[in-house]
């Protein structure tokens, strides 16, 4: 919940500049929902692509406040986040609800980036990896081989999200190494492999790079280090190198 509309604006604006002729990173920009429209605007002529942070998984209905997937598509979304530890946290989202949410986007050819985690308490009980296995065989169940690959998993646990303290790169690969093998035993091999599995979590352009050297993680889902152009534009390099 941060950036009014002009300012999201002038963050994407700002980006253009940078991102012309890069082909290397894929950069996908999340503002709120009512800067969506605008800020597929501002985008368009670019390689930027646009997410939302969240959605119902009911195409239209009688669900005052809530943004539906079709509505969506209509504004040019191409991903949507879904299960982030925040709506867990303070909406009470389930394993269950982010099930029906993922099989309503990927109905709408939305890509869903579905988010997983530990909070510190499971961390410190060795449940992490449970944790995460139940998370992603109820977030994905019901979900078939033939768009598995379209799926991004993002692997942010709670405990680094805003504390400035992240995984250590090591922690985070094994994480990304189990959900890539998790994958493969709901899916295939070749489905894990080409799925792509990303860290969030307190990632900022001078931890970036260290994650991306590790086998398995294959990008960076960034929080406060996305709100002001520079740092962002700090990130995307060290992401591309």
């Amino acid at each position: 919940m941060n950036k009014t509309v002009s300012d999201a604006i002038r963050l994407v604006t700002e980006l253009k500049n940078y991102l012309t002729g890069k082909q290397d990173v894929e950069v996908v920009v999340a503002p709120s929902f009512v800067a969506l429209h605008s800020v597929e605007i501002a985008i368009q002529g670019t390689s930027m692509k646009l997410a939302a942070q969240n959605m119902h998984h009911e195409e239209f209905g009688a669900y005052t406040g809530e943004v539906s997937p079709t509505m969506l598509v209509d504004v040019g979304v191409r991903y949507v986040i879904l299960g982030h530890s925040e709506r867990r946290q303070y909406f009470g989202e389930t394993n269950a609800m982010v099930n029906k949410k993922v099989a309503s986007a990927i109905e709408c050819d939305i890509m869903p980036v579905v988010c997983v985690g530990e909070t510190k308490a499971e961390r410190e009980a060795n449940q992490t990896l449970s944790i995460i296995e139940n998370q992603l065989k109820e977030c994905l169940r019901g979900v078939h081989d033939t768009v598995a690959p379209m799926l991004v998993i993002a692997y942010e646990p709670v405990w680094a999200i805003g504390s400035g303290t992240p995984a250590t790169s090591a922690q985070a690969e094994e994480v990304h190494l189990f959900i890539r093998e998790t994958v493969s035993k709901l899916f295939r091999k070749d489905i894990a492999q080409e799925m792509r599995i990303i860290y969030g979590g307190s990632v900022n352009a001078a931890n970036a790079k260290e994650f991306m050297k590790q086998s398995n993680i294959d990008g960076v889902l960034a929080g406060g280090a996305s709100l002001e152009t520079s740092s962002f534009v700090a990130l995307i390099q060290s992401n591309g190198e």
